[in-house]
């Protein structure tokens, strides 16, 4: 996610559904976060506004999509907590804040391994469940895998999956991601739950060794990760 200070149009203060607006929590390519209060309820939301607009049948699918996230139920998956449509155009998600950040914020080059194995297992278990739902998170990386008061990990962001459904881009170029993390057949539009998989385990590779196994723009890097053999983990880690 980009700074969210560095956005023209910050909308703290504005209001979507029953919660007021407080600040910016982040901001990406499909979607900007802000942290939200309810106005009656004085309880705190991350509110996922999408950079969609949205008319007729996409509402509907959106509807449909929100439906479908909003009842996945496993403890290391955010919770949505509600979603509608401000002016009945922009769509956004209601879902529980994560005070303590992401692993993004939290370890900034390489995560212990005592740590890495734990939040591995709680990842890759909310993925198994997401896709036995027939779900795609299709964005998997650091900035997604936040951490609630108690310092548990939380699979966020299933925002990408959707928006690509509702606004029906997986019947077109379905290349949404985070190119750092994608797959080969998601650069090639064809994203599957083998592509959460691949991008945990690019995830894990900069855990483990502080960078990630390729770098540069997209097209270098979809070329990267489709016809080359990433540096061995040991060589760039002797202790592991």
């Amino acid at each position: 996610m980009t700074d969210p200070t560095d956005s023209d149009a910050n909308k703290s203060g504005q209001y979507f559904g029953n919660y007021r607006l407080i600040r910016p929590l982040g901001a990406g390519g499909f979607a900007e976060v802000y942290l939200g209060e309810h106005i009656h309820l004085y309880t705190m939301a991350a509110i996922k506004i999408l950079h969609a607009r949205m008319s007729g049948e996409e509402r509907e699918d959106f509807r449909t999509e929100a439906l479908t996230i909003a009842h996945l139920k496993h403890p290391h998956i955010v919770r949505v907590l509600d979603f509608g449509f401000q002016d009945n155009i922009t769509p956004f998600l209601v879902m529980d804040y994560a005070p303590n950040g992401s692993m993004r914020s939290r370890y900034k080059g390489s995560v212990p391994l005592a740590t890495v194995l734990p939040t591995v297992k709680a990842i890759a278990a909310a993925l198994d469940y997401a896709h036995q739902q027939k779900i795609v998170h299709r964005d998997i990386k650091p900035d997604n895998i936040l951490l609630n008061e108690q310092d548990e990990v939380l699979l966020s962001d299933f925002g990408i999956a959707v928006a690509a459904h509702a606004t029906g881009v997986q019947h077109t170029q379905d290349t949404t991601g985070t190119p750092a993390y994608m797959s080969p057949e998601q650069f090639q539009g064809k994203p599957r739950p083998a592509s959460d998989q691949y991008a945990l385990a690019v995830t894990v590779y900069e855990w483990l060794c502080g960078k990630r196994p390729f770098e540069g723009d997209a097209a270098a890097l979809g070329y990267q990760h489709v016809h080359t053999q990433p540096a061995s983990l040991c060589a760039q880690q002797p202790t592991l």
